[in-house]
């Protein structure tokens, strides 16, 4: 044997003495673990995953005993469970939010404009006052706002108030003259000017009517988009979020998004969707998907069927039991939905269409139905919030293959208004968690934060109580339409990863999909459900990369 082939042996098997498997693998255990599967939940005490950030393995005491020279970790015996992914939100919108008039819960006219006095003083030099969050609905006499209300603690600049669902806005007299709006404007397509019986505007602005006035807002630069991303994206994780379906951005976010994930800045991984099927649709051209290292894809196009049931916005078969002149909004003809349901199919792409009212709902199972030549599709299109449906479109769902993006905790917001605008018999069909489960739909589960709290936990207990957070109603409301913990779970995990196309590579700790997973301080499973709200987490892995850790923070302050 020559000299240099001993050498070589000699260095090879140094080299494999050196190798072990085990050491690019990290073990989790000691732990109460959950996960969604196909087949239901499984527990597990370990979990493995390796160093590319994917689980090895599920199981019990003999995978730590197996691994020993693996890194470590003792999860002291708490609970964990898959990263909860938010099927529908606008993260954008999120971090705006934290650096704007926050009116959220304000419980008059009057608290809200004392909230406008305080920014005006505290922000002297803002151009515009902007903000979100007030709702009619929680004041003692439930009438829309007017720019009067405003004009008497600002009036010198303009100010432009969004309603807590996105689908009304509030104006002063500045802001409607900036935008040119007088007793001749008429009303857009969509869209409604609230006007006196003068005829006079005023103030608020429903649907695409908000549109005449925010073609005059400052218009945020990257910088902004970037600023308010990484704000909202840190509270996310934070709350137990390692996914986020973001329903309807421009390109500029796109362009943001994409930079970020070329610098490695996305803690969590986002699915993006174009807003509408025009200019940003164009400018993307084709389904951009895993990039970044998984953490972004801009996959899918969002649509608006209509409104929203709070400022009477949705479009209803039949009027509103508490309008009998007003049937609410659509925003399109049925042939223009079903043209760009196919425009946006035909490149390539999802589509979830945003549908409230009953109307709504049908005409975006119409317009899958065209477009899909009545079966099911492998786009997997959406109904984002399905929040209204007539009780005959149901089975619709499943029929289609048609995803339905409904968030729980819309539920127990409406709960003090939703009867009062649809009446008994349109409300069976109403956030009808159960019936549209049964009847073999995919429920996919999310927030539409900031409309509602971003935190997943309130979500989840929404859909297994039907209650308020004051526990409210006892029964729950229309509690029938409850889901179990387990399909609760389920439809914040796996069947939101699937309502992305990500169910193989996300939404469960099965082996080969990324290790997302949560820590969390007790037992989801076994808490009373009163307590299912107010669970905190500990830890929020992406990846197999802690990206929060409630002990750093505190630490931290």
């Amino acid at each position: 044997m020559s000299n240099t082939r001993f050498k070589s042996i000699v260095y090879t098997a140094f080299v494999c003495l050196l190798y072990d498997p085990a050491a690019a693998e990290t073990v989790l255990h000691n732990v109460n673990g959950y996960t969604s599967s196909n087949d239901g939940i499984r527990q597990f005490s370990v979990l493995v995953f390796d160093d590319t950030g994917k689980v090895v393995a599920t199981g019990g005491d003999e995978l730590h005993a197996e691994r020993s020279g693996a890194t470590q970790i003792d999860g002291g015996g708490s609970t964990v469970l898959p990263g909860l992914i938010d099927a529908h939100a606008h993260v954008y919108g999120l971090g705006f939010l934290q650096t704007s008039l926050d009116i959220t819960g304000v419980p008059s006219v009057d608290e809200a404009a004392n909230r406008i006095r305080a920014y005006a003083e505290e922000h002297p030099h803002a151009r515009w006052i902007l903000g979100r969050g007030w709702n009619q609905v929680l004041w003692p006499v439930k009438e829309f706002p007017t720019a009067a209300d405003i004009d008497a603690v600002v009036n010198d600049r303009p100010v432009w108030l969004r309603r807590i669902d996105g689908h009304a806005a509030w104006a002063n007299t500045t802001a409607m003259r900036l935008a040119g709006i007088d007793n001749d404007t008429p009303d857009p397509v969509g869209g409604k000017i609230l006007r006196d019986d003068n005829g006079q505007a005023t103030g608020v602005f429903i649907d695409l009517a908000m549109d005449l006035v925010e073609r005059h807002l400052p218009k945020p630069d990257k910088s902004d988009y970037r600023q308010a991303l990484i704000s909202a994206v840190d509270a996310l994780v934070a709350e137990g979020m390692t996914g986020v379906h973001d329903a309807g951005i421009d390109l500029m976010n796109a362009e943001v998004y994409i930079s970020m994930a070329d610098n490695d800045e996305l803690d969590m991984r986002i699915y993006a969707m174009t807003g509408g099927a025009g200019e940003v649709l164009d400018a993307i051209g084709k389904p951009l998907r895993a990039y970044g290292n998984d953490r972004l894809e801009i996959a899918s196009v969002k649509l608006y069927a209509d409104g929203a049931l709070g400022s009477r916005g949705a479009a209803m078969i039949e009027p509103y039991s508490d309008d009998a002149e007003n049937r609410g909004l659509a925003f399109w003809t049925q042939d223009e939905l079903d043209r760009m349901v196919a425009k946006a199919n035909g490149m390539g792409f999802q589509v979830g269409i945003h549908a409230i009212g009953d109307l709504g709902n049908r005409m975006a199972l119409d317009a899958f139905d065209t477009a899909q030549q009545g079966k099911p599709s492998a786009f997997r299109n959406r109904v984002e919030h399905a929040q209204i449906i007539a009780l005959e479109d149901i089975p619709r769902f499943a029929e289609l293959g048609v995803i339905a993006s409904m968030q729980p905790t819309h539920a127990t917001s409406d709960m003090n208004m939703a009867e009062d605008r649809i009446g008994p018999d349109r409300i069976l069909g109403g956030y009808a968690w159960r019936r549209l489960l049964d009847s073999g739909a995919v429920i996919a589960s999310g927030s539409d934060f900031p409309v509602e709290l971003s935190n997943p936990f309130h979500g989840l207990y929404a859909a297994v109580t039907r209650q308020g957070r004051d526990g409210e109603p006892q029964d729950g409301w229309y509690a029938d339409q409850a889901l179990t913990r387990a399909e609760a779970l389920h439809s914040f995990t796996l069947a939101a990863a699937y309502s992305a196309h990500q169910e193989k590579r996300v939404g469960s700790l099965e082996p080969g999909k990324w290790a997302d997973f949560i820590i969390i301080d007790r037992d989801y499973f076994t808490i009373p459900a009163s307590q299912i709200d107010d669970i905190i987490v500990l830890q929020t892995w992406v990846g197999g990369e802690k990206v929060y850790d409630a002990n750093a923070e505190v630490n931290d302050r």
